[in-house]
């Protein structure tokens, strides 16, 4: 495991998981319901922004690694499953729209990792679809973590909530968009 700053950045993120969600259980002594509401927003995002950050830094400074390429998209999967479960327990977002979100991030994971060993990665490759949605989603769960009014007008739970149901759309197309890219590899029918 190479140990170089984008890695480093990568395993932050999964460190600040527990810490973003051990927030909630504080007493209220400790942080109120809005504290911790702000509180958990701002970890949040700053493990959002080690997500891009990570990325970027290992391209610029050439330090990409297989090992990165592994870490990277599973500590996503766990961050953005664990603010979503904490969110339904909260009673901020359907059970069921996360059911569609984590399902989804198996099945595509299952579906590239078998691609892989196709050869055929390229065929299931992230596409702006894909972007789209991580946008949505990751917006929509900030917003419902503040779960309050911002810049005193905007409705977060209101806005968060409708880009949460356009991210579970946008979920459902984009998996449906890649089976079809591997159909064709599914039922030995392989072009190329």
């Amino acid at each position: 495991m190479p140990l170089n700053l984008p890695n480093l950045l990568t395993w932050l993120r999964i460190l600040l998981i527990p810490v973003f969600l051990v927030v909630f259980y504080f007493p209220d002594t400790w942080l109120t319901g809005p504290e911790k509401n702000v509180t958990a927003t701002i970890l949040f995002a700053v493990a959002a922004i080690t997500d891009w950050l990570d990325g970027y830094l290992a391209r610029v400074l050439n330090q990409t690694s297989a090992f990165g390429a592994f870490l990277d998209p599973v500590a996503d999967k766990l961050m953005v499953a664990a603010a979503l479960i904490l969110l339904v327990w909260l009673g901020r977002v359907d059970a069921i729209i996360v059911v569609i979100i984590i399902g989804r991030e198996l099945a595509i994971t299952a579906l590239r990792e078998w691609m892989a060993k196709l050869g055929k990665s390229k065929s299931v490759a992230v596409n702006f679809l894909g972007k789209v949605k991580t946008f949505c989603q990751m917006a929509a769960i900030l917003l419902l973590l503040y779960h309050g009014v911002l810049l005193g007008f905007v409705d977060t739970d209101g806005l968060g909530t409708v880009l949460i149901y356009v991210a579970a759309g946008l979920t459902l197309w984009s998996m449906v968009y890649y089976l079809k890219m591997a159909l064709p590899f599914m039922w030995g029918r392989q072009e190329g």
